[in-house]
């Protein structure tokens, strides 16, 4: 009787530790692209305060003489009248401070450094909290300062065609971007698949987009949906903005500081703050926004539209 032979063989775990591996950096699972703040033009301050004067509200702000013979008539005279207490805007600060140990830093930074990561995640942290407070701030948030009169409801709940048109009625002047949240599009795109009126889609700004009357839906997760950024009911409630963008358009602008020490980025400055006896390295980081909204028809909501309708369809 023949005895087996027992062949030994190198195992994975073994072999492993000999391997080369690649590495990645961080992936931080809950950047966006944030195309709010890409969409949206953007004036730089001197002094942190912006005050946006305006003409006191009427039809006309001068009576004026239209005659084929003037010297039969009197011209008209007056002057433009001001208001007298306008809006001023203060830009808001948002800050964050970074540790990294010295030592980390120093003996674990091949193939990437430590310490450009973690400022590098700050900042897109403080840029996802910027995209949201251009939104949902109570002072000069976007959804807050929006008109009475510039407040529309869905007709049956549903992000409609028939909405966004009643939503590019009230911002008829150079509309430039529909604002919404991934949810709200679907809901919308599924209402257009319903009428047989599919919306086209564009490459604007790198990214691709459907449009609505020639006009992008943006997507943002920072218009929340009954709250929160990824609801897990299938229903829920949300809003959808139509915005005009651009100072020369009387549009919505958003706001940023200039010429800060330490300056990384638009408005964001970084600062080394020193290292303490432990050996720690801290660095403060300061983002300086806000956005203004020039005239009232500059942008207009549809609320409370459901985005949780679903329909059958017969099979041809």
């Amino acid at each position: 009787m023949s005895e087996e032979t027992k062949i030994n063989t190198l195992g994975k775990a073994a072999a492993y530790q000999l391997a080369d591996v690649t590495k990645t950096k961080p992936q931080f699972g809950l950047l966006t692209p944030k195309w709010l703040t890409r969409f949206l033009e953007f004036k730089g301050l001197d002094a942190g305060i912006y005050r946006v004067n305006r003409v006191k509200e009427g039809d006309t702000p001068l009576e004026v003489l239209c005659s084929s013979k003037p010297k039969s008539d009197v011209i008209p005279q007056g002057f433009v009248d001001y208001e007298t207490k306008p809006r001023e805007y203060i830009l808001n600060s948002i800050s964050t401070i970074i540790n990294v140990k010295t030592q980390v830093a120093d003996v674990f930074s091949s193939p990437y450094d430590q310490t450009k990561e973690q400022l590098a995640l700050a900042v897109e942290s403080l840029r996802e909290r910027q995209e949201s407070q251009l939104i949902n701030n109570d002072d000069y948030g976007l959804l807050k300062n929006v008109a009475d009169s510039q407040r529309i409801q869905p007709r049956n709940g549903a992000p409609t065609p028939d909405d966004l048109d009643e939503l590019i009625s009230k911002v008829w002047k150079e509309p430039s971007f529909f604002l919404a949240h991934p949810r709200a599009i679907a809901a919308f795109e599924r209402e257009c698949t319903r009428r047989g009126v599919p919306p086209v889609t564009a490459n604007i700004n790198g990214g691709n987009f459907i449009l609505w009357r020639g006009i992008p839906l943006i997507p943002t997760d920072k218009l929340l949906v009954d709250g929160l950024k990824n609801p897990k009911s299938q229903s829920g409630k949300t809003n959808i903005l139509l915005v005009r963008t651009g100072e020369a358009r009387r549009g919505v602008i958003g706001l940023y500081q200039t010429g800060l020490q330490g300056e990384h980025s638009r408005g964001l400055s970084i600062r080394f703050r020193g290292i303490d006896d432990k050996g720690n390295a801290s660095y403060l980081l300061s983002l300086y926004c806000s956005a203004a909204i020039l005239a009232d028809d500059a942008i207009a909501v549809l609320e409370d539209v459901e985005v949780g309708d679903y329909y059958d369809y017969d099979k041809a």
